[in-house]
């Protein structure tokens, strides 16, 4: 089985639309969605609408939370004072354009969505969120402690957890800890679709890949696979110069950061 998992969004149309098309023809076979609909660009209820035409299982995002209760906050953890100015503006003007049926879906978002697979011996959980099961804004990087990210995982009964919020992919395989029977998890950071924020403006999406080898025993035995993919990167940056929103949030998706 091969899955394909995307989150971050923000609505960024061309971004999302050159996502979908990549996956179509990659023929996943199951497609969910981690999140963070809107936020940060011109399009949040077309990119809301494309998610529900086609039916993919979506999770809400902290962006979504706070729209989806008409809040002026996002959940952001803006690190300066012209950082929270900007998500001052975002978070008006997005509130300002989404519309009550699209406030109303975002609103109604699960929080998590568990899949069980029992392909062999073993149980295998597959755990969806998209900060952390703890707190939908939480922020998992890479170099979070390996015992903290274990323990994050095991509380939630999570074999494969994938995640999303802080925009930057990353696989980290987690041995066992000490006293613990062996059991390797995987921590999936499946990056950004419309944000990007590692450096390469492209999108970035995940495919999962099960088969009846896939265990808990075995760390190789899934694949974790991030899909890189090129967009109208320029159509979306223009969509946010010719708007309410701060230029500076342009030549983020130009520069990826």
């Amino acid at each position: 089985m091969r899955i394909a998992l995307f989150s971050d969004i923000h609505a960024n149309l061309p971004a999302l639309e050159a996502a979908l098309n990549d996956m179509d023809a990659k023929k996943p076979d199951a497609v969910y969605c981690l999140g963070d609909l809107v936020g940060y660009n011109t399009w949040p209820n077309e990119v809301i609408n494309m998610i529900r035409d086609r039916g993919i299982p979506t999770i809400a995002g902290n962006y979504d939370y706070g729209i989806g209760r008409t809040s002026d906050d996002c959940g952001c953890a803006y690190k300066t004072d012209h950082e929270k100015e900007l998500g001052k503006v975002s978070i008006s003007f997005t509130n300002s354009i989404v519309k009550d049926e699209e406030r109303s879906y975002l609103r109604t978002l699960p929080a998590h969505i568990k899949v069980e697979f029992q392909l062999n011996n073993d149980k295998l959980n597959l755990l969806l969120v998209h900060g952390s099961p703890r707190k939908i804004n939480e922020y998992l990087f890479e170099d979070r402690e390996e015992k903290s990210l274990w323990r994050i995982m095991e509380q939630a009964d999570a074999d494969m957890m994938c995640f999303g919020h802080t925009h930057k992919p990353y696989h980290r395989i987690l041995p066992s800890q000490p006293g613990d029977d062996q059991h390797y998890r995987h921590a999936i950071n499946i990056g950004s679709v419309g944000k990007p924020k590692d450096g390469d403006p492209r999108g970035c999406y995940v495919l999962l890949s099960l088969d009846d080898t896939s265990s808990v025993l075995l760390p190789q035995s899934i694949k974790v696979e991030f899909i890189r993919f090129e967009y109208d990167i320029e159509k979306a940056a223009k969509a946010v110069e010719d708007s309410p929103l701060p230029d500076e949030y342009a030549e983020m998706l130009r520069k990826g950061n």
